[in-house]
């Protein structure tokens, strides 16, 4: 396995991306002016509890107030008014970021990332990432972990995939290092006024050092000497073994340029993904779901329609798997195979699916095929989307994926001009619209004219040149 990952650092904006064998699997993108908040503490004040909700509002000093479980405090009771009331000062940590117009989702069970490990304030015992699947490693792990009595803090430890094959003195140098951060954080808590922010995660290029380097990454590329520098200390420090593998790219091209970062980023904006074979995959991103539509296109396979189309499934399978990734798609995702008729087929798809997303280090659940082809999955939504934070919703449609042609929007116009003239006086009606709209209004000469008549006065066209197809005004002068 030979992965790479590329930092890039731009005015206002940091990326980057890990490839595996030169393709891009997934894309993390921080902007200065609108970093994420997840991982970061705060000292919270509740602003009301929601008996009927079961969850309160907690003021942390975002623009919204996020939003707390009752299921998300350490201390559950069947009443949310016994646990808190507006006005108290809670510790919480953000889990996921605000999203659209809903507030950031927090918990009471904090944790904290190292290296090698999870800290739990609230938990207790040790874990092993099940990720780990050699046994005598998992128990190595867990005696190295329960011989450092004198450096444990009360709360448990999960030891993280990264963690595999670390010696005793590193995993010793982590938990120091979070027994340190944890009385940091205490201390901030008690001395702060609420509402205000205890903790904030470490920037993406450190984050992307502790979380993805590990044995299997052969080399970081950065493209920035200060970034560069920021990385090798963070990395002496905490990964001495990885500071090496982190080198400054100087060449002429632009980093993202030359590994056609940028190309495959516009790919994943779009909404149709063609496969090798002739056939495509469609996504379909709502604010409740993602909806994938797979087809067999141009494919007609060398065998019959039901290999075709097991053909066509098994290469979406692979391909949107990688999509899900390299898109941060999130929460529920419906995916609708073409129909199979052969139960050996539908487990291979599925089997197929499994397989692609078992190098996805977000969680996610697959239920099985259904008889007509349908998927349904979840993958944990932690962040944006790719479409959300480098998209906004297009101003012609307002998100609906369409807009009006310009025969219906004459249509439109015709019963406008009827009701108008009908209920109101004027001298004349001035119609403001697209020049598509007002080029095909000339070519009905007749129905105008017959417009006219009807109406008793003159009828203007007026191009808008700020109008969309769909939009038009009739003015009465």
């Amino acid at each position: 396995m030979s992965i790479e990952i590329l930092v890039n650092e731009g005015l206002g904006e940091t990326r980057a991306a890990i490839l595996d064998q030169g393709i891009l699997q997934e894309i993390h993108i921080e902007r200065a002016a609108k970093r994420g908040f997840v991982g970061n503490l705060y000292k919270g004040r509740v602003a009301r509890a929601l008996p009927g909700m079961q969850a309160a509002f907690i003021d942390i000093g975002l623009e919204r107030t996020g939003f707390l479980h009752a299921t998300d405090i350490a201390s559950p009771a069947e009443d949310i008014r016994k646990l808190l009331n507006a006005g108290d000062e809670i510790l919480v940590q953000v889990v996921k970021d605000p999203l659209g117009t809903k507030g950031a989702r927090l918990t009471t069970f904090v944790s904290l990332a190292s290296r090698y490990l999870v800290y739990t304030p609230r938990g207790n015992g040790v874990g092993v990432s099940l990720r780990i699947e050699d046994e005598i490693e998992r128990g190595r792990l867990k005696d190295l972990l329960g011989a450092f009595s004198e450096e444990q803090l009360s709360g448990g430890y999960i030891v993280r995939t990264a963690a595999h094959g670390a010696t005793l003195e590193a995993l010793r140098e982590d938990m120091i290092y979070l027994a340190k951060l944890w009385g940091r954080i205490s201390s901030r808590f008690r001395e702060v006024q609420g509402p205000a922010c205890v903790y904030a995660d470490l920037p993406l290029a450190l984050r992307i050092l502790r979380d993805e380097l590990s044995a299997s990454v052969e080399r970081v590329l950065v493209d920035s000497p200060a970034v560069w520098a920021r990385m090798r200390e963070f990395a002496e420090e905490f990964i001495a073994d990885g500071a090496a593998r982190i080198q400054l790219y100087e060449g002429p091209r632009a980093l993202f340029e030359l590994h056609d970062i940028e190309g495959e980023i516009d790919h994943a904006l779009e909404r149709k993904v063609p496969l090798k074979s002739g056939g495509h995959l469609v996504f379909d991103q709502t604010e409740s779901m993602t909806t994938i539509d797979v087809n067999t296109g141009a494919y007609v396979g060398h065998r019959n329609l039901e290999e075709t189309i097991f053909r066509t499934n098994l290469e979406a399978a692979v391909a949107l798997a990688r999509q899900l990734r390299l898109r941060n798609l999130g929460g529920i995702i419906i995916i609708d195979f073409i129909d199979m008729n052969d139960e050996a087929h539908r487990r291979q798809v599925l089997s197929a699916l499994e397989h692609g997303l078992a190098g996805d280090k977000v969680q996610t659940h697959i239920a099985n095929l259904s008889p007509l082809g349908l998927v349904e999955m979840t993958r944990k939504r932690v962040r944006e989307s790719l479409e959300h934070l480098l998209c906004r919703t297009c101003p012609a449609c307002e998100g609906r994926g369409f807009v009006k042609t310009v025969e219906t929007t004459c249509q439109e116009i015709f019963r406008e001009i009827l009701r108008q003239g009908r209920q109101f006086p004027s001298r004349e009606l001035l119609i403001l619209a697209h020049q598509e709209v007002v080029d095909r209004l000339l070519e009905e000469a007749a129905a105008m004219a017959e417009l006219e008549a009807k109406v008793a006065r003159p009828i203007r066209l007026q191009v808008e040149g700020l109008y969309e197809v769909d939009r038009f005004d009739v003015v009465l002068i």
